[in-house]
């Protein structure tokens, strides 16, 4: 009888349970409101970045089809001539040269970069202290990093005087040969930018787990196998970030050999040459296929290593 009573209990019980309305639907305005709330909040960025970003560069893209010079209201469409030209003309694609000393500069700026947040990242004596002296370089506006070196390079600046401190006579013009010049300018873009790749790499490496530290010091691991079975898998995404950065960067320099040779002594850059034919000969026509072209070799090098490298997910576990 016990068991009959039970039965019918739970039998009741879910049938209640299973004939229970469902919640009402929501009212037609309040589900319209919920779907439209998300765009408001993005009506402000996205208005920015159209006005800002893909605005300018259809007009890029349209400017590089005329020969416009920057100043007439009319434009004369010219077709595909100025690519044409970009391609043909052996100055205006020999500046992509240059951009081999900033890609050698930026290997060894990524190295050093590891190098000091993976030692930093330890317990070392004063690391807050050397933390904030490879950072400092990149708060410092390039125009005045460029005045700064630009007298620390020149006869008799500030190199040569500390090289005559260590009994070495140096009487060469560091800015005086293609050579020597991009070189130098190769070693101010490493000081500058040591700091931002560094940060990125610390927080990379500060976000592991100590856990697979301890674990790994349990099991005999000294810093080498730990920074080559934890930390190098562990910021593999920051440093495919870095390198993709490092590239745009070297291909896109402009700041500091502007201002410290003007692109003088075959110190060009592609960028340089871009704004010279737009504001010095008034090509700005010519200029923006440059700008396009260069837009287009960034985002195919970011492409090509996207695919040889894809961003898959750590596990360290």
């Amino acid at each position: 009888m016990t068991d009959t009573t039970e039965k019918a209990a739970v039998k009741t019980t879910t049938g209640a349970a299973s004939t229970a309305p469902s919640p009402a639907p929501a009212p037609r305005g309040t589900r319209v409101w919920r779907g439209v709330t998300p765009w408001l909040f993005l009506i402000a960025p996205l208005a920015l970045l159209i006005t800002f970003t893909y605005a300018p560069v259809a007009n890029m893209l349209a400017y590089s089809l005329t020969d416009w010079d920057g100043v007439s209201p009319e434009l004369r469409y010219i077709g595909a001539e100025n690519y044409a030209e970009i391609f043909t003309r052996e100055d205006l694609f020999r500046v992509f040269f240059v951009s081999g000393y900033y890609l050698v500069a930026s290997a060894v700026q990524i190295v050093a970069a590891l190098y000091f947040a993976t030692i930093l990242s330890f317990n070392v004596r004063f690391r807050n202290f050397f933390k904030g002296v490879l950072f400092f370089p990149y708060l410092i506006n390039g125009v005045a990093i460029g005045f700064v070196f630009l007298y620390f390079f020149q006869d008799g600046g500030t190199l040569d005087s500390v090289l005559n401190l260590f009994g070495v006579e140096s009487d060469r013009a560091w800015l005086g040969t293609p050579v020597s010049a991009n070189t130098s300018l190769a070693g101010v873009s490493v000081w500058r930018y040591l700091g931002l790749n560094f940060v990125l790499f610390l927080g990379a490496i500060q976000s592991i787990p100590g856990e697979l530290y301890e674990a790994a010091e349990l099991d005999g691991a000294n810093r080498w196998h730990q920074f080559r079975h934890i930390i190098a898998p562990g910021i593999k995404p920051v440093l495919t970030l870095t390198v993709i950065l490092s590239i745009s960067g070297s291909l896109s320099v402009f700041e500091v050999p502007y201002i410290m040779t003007g692109g003088a002594t075959g110190t060009e850059t592609f960028v340089i040459q871009t704004v010279n034919l737009a504001f010095r000969f008034g090509k700005t026509g010519l200029a923006s296929a440059a700008a396009v072209v260069l837009l287009l070799i960034i985002l195919l090098v970011t492409w090509i290593q996207r695919r040889l490298v894809p961003d898959d997910k750590v596990d360290l576990v």
